[in-house]
């Protein structure tokens, strides 16, 4: 009996782990970065108002979701490595209330308050960072599975603030990847594309 054939990859995983780590942590920043810049390329077709417009009574505003997006970057990446990432302080209830008499400009604050957060720990984690145990709400996480949990998280709002930018703007809405057929020549160019590893449409 001819004996099993073992993958290549296998004589090579131990020497290169800590390659892996640093590619692995150079693809997910670049992929965080480019769901911001999608859901920025987005916000900068809005007008003012449409930032607290809701689709109806049950659905959230872009507002509101910025809102609730921060909140949890503050929590999650503050003291990344050493804290539960459910900080005591937090209070997602209120992250979900009306924005109230907020501005554009509160709700970019917002934006860049959390993303400046998530993105500087995110770019001091080393390779060796990646097998450490991180706690969200008490539960055990390694540090690779609570990055991909978040970047999980960011894609589904951004995919939902994408929507709904998109719905406001109706046919003036510029595409953030291809666009449909024939609405090249509408729209005047090339789409607005995001970067790597985005949705489209």
């Amino acid at each position: 009996m001819q004996p099993t054939r073992q993958p290549a990859y296998n004589l090579t995983m131990s020497a290169s782990t800590s390659s892996l780590g640093a590619h692995y942590l150079d693809n997910v920043r670049k992929s965080y970065r480019a769901y911001k810049k999608q859901a920025e390329n987005a916000f900068a077709q809005l007008r003012d108002e449409d930032f607290f417009r809701t689709l109806d009574s049950e659905s959230n505003s872009i507002a509101l979701i910025v809102k609730h997006m921060r909140g949890n970057m503050l929590s999650r990446w503050t003291d990344f490595l050493t804290t539960d990432g459910e900080k005591p302080t937090r209070d997602r209830e209120r992250e979900f209330m009306d924005a109230g008499e907020h501005t554009r400009a509160d709700v970019m604050r917002w934006w860049e308050e959390g993303w400046t957060r998530t993105m500087a720990t995110l770019d001091a984690l080393r390779p060796d960072d990646l097998e450490r145990t991180v706690t969200v709400e008490g539960k055990p996480f390694s540090v690779l599975e609570a990055v991909q949990r978040q970047l999980a998280h960011y894609a589904y709002h951004g995919g939902q603030i994408v929507f709904l930018a998109k719905h406001f703007r109706g046919a003036d809405w510029k595409s953030l990847s291809i666009p449909k057929p024939g609405r090249e020549a509408f729209q005047g160019g090339d789409p607005i594309r995001p970067g790597v590893g985005t949705p489209s449409r």
